[in-house]
């Protein structure tokens, strides 16, 4: 729909998130394969201090999706910057050669713990967390265990100044677990893949549910609203939303349904002030 003009559709790139705590250095969650439209459209990761500058000093990945890495072959102009993750998500990139350009010379991976809090920059306090998910698809062999916990899959809870964020951009199901971490966060940002389970089937654009997928659906007696609700939660914003999710059209009878609940819809160069 956006391709045809549609108003009502604005076109959108895959998700990443850049964050930073004093306006100079910036913290990028997740580098998709549109990183570098992305970076073109954010005046703030502009190059500074030269051609190859860039304000970027630290790379967070939450997970081994394509979605998620193939940004980094974008960010191989030898300049330094660290690279977090967890061992299960460094390991396969590590066993790819492709990856190699970046440079071990300038480009530092760091394996980090689950529940172990660390600042990837200055005034800015991140710690990942297990949430249920799976196995990336190009890591699949036969039929995965998906809504297991494990490091294959994690959320971020992003602090700074007193403020809490959790960005959670990949997640199976919603359990106890997870809704009391998230219980009294300032901003959520959620896995907002799908509409309801069978989106990709019934568009006709594929054969796999959410969950087959690893994503739990907005909608539904165990959707992502519904299991979210009743949490002392001030901002609600879903993400990674896939482009067969009719939330995506402004005004439709979906938009409104999400907006009703207290959602809002991403798009691209949405800027959060904490």
């Amino acid at each position: 729909m956006a391709r045809s003009g549609d108003p009502r559709v604005a076109s959108r790139t895959q998700s990443s998130l850049a964050v930073g705590a004093d306006g100079e250095q910036w913290l990028l969650i997740n580098a998709s394969p549109d990183l570098r439209q992305q970076i073109a459209g954010t005046p703030s990761l502009h190059p500074r201090n030269g051609l190859r500058d860039t304000p970027i000093g630290a790379v967070l990945l939450t997970n081994g999706d394509v979605d998620h890495v193939a940004g980094l072959l974008s960010l191989r102009e030898s300049q330094p910057f660290v690279l977090y993750a967890t061992a299960s998500v460094l390991d396969p990139l590590a066993a790819n050669d492709i990856f190699d350009v970046l440079s071990h010379k300038f480009v530092t991976r760091k394996a980090v713990e689950l529940e172990t809090a660390f600042q990837p920059l200055p005034d800015l306090t991140v710690t990942l967390f297990a949430v249920p998910g799976k196995v990336p698809l190009w890591r699949e062999t036969g039929e995965p265990v998906i809504g297991g916990e494990t490091e294959a899959t994690v959320g971020v809870l992003i602090e700074s100044s007193g403020r809490r964020v959790a960005y959670i951009p990949g997640c199976a199901l919603v359990n106890d677990a997870l809704r009391e971490r998230l219980d009294g966060v300032h901003t959520l940002l959620f896995d907002g893949t799908v509409y309801a389970d069978d989106d990709l089937i019934r568009t006709g654009v594929g054969e796999k549910t959410g969950w087959r997928m690893g994503h739990v659906a907005m909608t539904g007696e165990n959707g992502s609203i519904a299991a979210l609700s009743g949490l002392a939660i001030e901002r609600r914003i879903f993400i990674h939303i896939n482009n067969t999710n009719p939330a995506l059209v402004e005004g439709g009878a979906e938009r409104n349904e999400i907006e009703q609940a207290g959602w809002i819809v991403a798009f691209d160069g949405l800027v959060l002030n904490l």
